[in-house]
């Protein structure tokens, strides 16, 4: 079968999705865990790495669509602080391609007014990969749009571990009363205070497992959970689409009920 008209069509099913959306009731905030990179190549006989290459490309069209969509705030959990413990290859090959991927992209990120930001344990990403981010962060300073914010050398419980010690710090030198810690207090000193949305509303997984992976775990308290078994690289703007149209389809209540929530409508 021929696929020279397959890119037309992917685009007016994509139009076509986009019109189910409603426009007033998109996330302003997903966050995605990006996995099944490495079984997506192992199924074709590809090193792993081939895997992440292609999650890249991947990462390039979900962000596009984000930003099309109205979406303020995209989370990519790209590599977690457990993450350090694979074999070493494999982590010097995912470093080197995040850092070239970053500069790559840094000239169409400024032209779509996407904005990069990043979580997690910036001083032990090595030097390379930290310079061409560190890049990247100053080129898109300015943005207005999406903000695409990567999770790396992040885990959840890091971040909480982090946040009280900033707290204890704050405490101990007279700035913070140990009385007035309360959640406000403590979401303030998550690296994810300065996001335009803390708590993502929507939380997507590729790969099919059923487990937040020590993801953002103070922020999707009340996130509404989407998982699909596709791996990363097959994962589609019209999956992104359909997604957002699951989350609209659902009644969020944050521990209220149906009744209160229709009252206040």
């Amino acid at each position: 079968m021929s696929t020279e008209n397959q890119p037309l069509r992917t685009t007016e099913t994509v139009k076509h999705l986009l019109d189910k959306i409603d426009p007033d009731r998109v996330p302003a905030h997903v966050a995605i865990i990006m996995d099944g990179n490495g079984r997506w190549a192992k199924a074709r006989g590809l090193d792993r790495s081939e895997g992440h290459v292609e999650g890249v490309n991947t990462v390039r069209r979900i962000t596009e669509i984000a930003s099309e969509t109205g979406v303020k705030c995209l989370t990519l959990y790209a590599f977690s602080t457990e993450n350090w413990n694979r074999p070493q290859a494999e982590v010097d090959a995912l470093m080197h391609l995040i850092g070239i991927a970053i500069e790559r992209e840094t000239a169409d990120l400024v032209k779509n007014n996407v904005r990069l930001r990043m979580i997690g344990d910036f001083d032990r990403m090595p030097a390379d990969p930290r310079r061409r981010l560190q890049g990247c962060f100053d080129a898109t300073s300015r943005c207005t749009g999406l903000v695409l914010n990567l999770a790396l050398s992040y885990s959840g419980r890091w971040d909480l571990a982090n946040a009280a010690r900033l707290l204890a710090a704050d405490a101990a030198a007279g700035k913070l009363d140990p009385a007035e810690i309360d959640e406000k207090a403590l979401a303030s000193r998550l690296s994810t205070a300065s996001l335009p949305a803390q708590d993502p509303d929507l939380l997507i997984r590729t790969g099919g497992d059923m487990r937040v992976s020590n993801f953002l775990l103070w922020e999707i308290a009340y996130s509404e959970i989407d998982v699909t078994d596709k791996f990363w690289p097959d994962y589609s703007k019209e999956d992104f689409i359909n997604a957002i149209i699951r989350f609209q389809s659902r009644e969020r209540r944050f521990g209220m009920t149906s009744e209160q929530i229709a009252g206040e409508s």
